[in-house]
């Protein structure tokens, strides 16, 4: 059966708040991981979650079903901090509102993730932790705002953002790696180019699939750009 994780902050009775969840699921030899950001509507039975952007996977081939069933176990084992609650179905993507004023836009796409949260947070404690975060989110919008970048989404303890140029983009993510190292972190961040739609406040595009995945190959530490990115410099 499938097993949601709640990563982030998790309010029980309380409605319409973001969190960080994993998904794992083991399909016979085989693993399924799915990561990201997602919005809870509801309380109870009730509760719906949707994943606010499309989140990073990881495909793992375990060659046995016992090998699979140990995986699992001990990923669960990792993070006895957290809560696993059973899940039916899947976590869908949050629809966005197809209203007639939307439009196409070509921007360049940043995802900034910290390397090694969960067990960050763990050894910190929740209190030192969230001081943390705060100087982590101040640290990184105070380089958006140096580089004229636009936040569009936080995703737990990353951050989404888009730039008019691929130049700017990249500046903003090398001097957010250096801003925040004095914090003790790492990053992953990835830069791709590409258009997606935008009507009012929320936005949508494949353009956001493709730049979630650059990121995920990231080494930590590295800004990992996309061909299209490279060919605009």
């Amino acid at each position: 059966m499938p097993k949601f994780l709640r990563i982030g902050v998790h309010q029980k009775n309380v409605s319409g708040y973001t969190s960080k969840a994993w998904l794992i699921r083991r399909a016979g030899s085989t693993v399924h991981l799915k990561w990201g950001a997602v919005e809870v509507q509801g309380i109870g039975e009730a509760r719906k979650v949707h994943w606010t952007v499309p989140p990073r996977e990881k495909t793992i081939r375990c060659r046995s079903v016992e090998r699979a069933n140990d995986y699992v176990k001990n990923a669960v084992a990792r993070r006895r901090s957290h809560r696993y609650v059973p899940l039916t179905g899947n976590i869908a993507l949050k629809r966005r509102p197809s209203g007639g004023d939307a439009k196409q836009v070509l921007a360049t796409i940043l995802f900034v993730d910290i390397v090694g949260s969960t067990a960050k947070a763990a050894r910190l404690g929740d209190s030192r932790w969230t001081q943390v975060m705060t100087h982590y989110y101040a640290t990184v919008r105070k380089e958006l705002k140096t580089s004229r970048g636009k936040e569009v989404v936080t995703t737990g303890d990353g951050l989404l953002a888009t730039f008019g140029t691929p130049a700017p983009a990249v500046q903003c993510a090398l001097a957010i790696r250096e801003a925040v190292r004095t914090l003790g972190l790492e990053l992953r961040q990835g830069l791709h180019v590409g258009e997606y739609k935008k009507s009012g406040p929320d936005v949508a595009g494949i353009a956001f699939h493709i730049g979630a995945r650059v990121a995920a190959k990231a080494r930590p530490g590295e800004v990992l750009v996309s061909k299209s990115v490279k060919d605009l410099m």
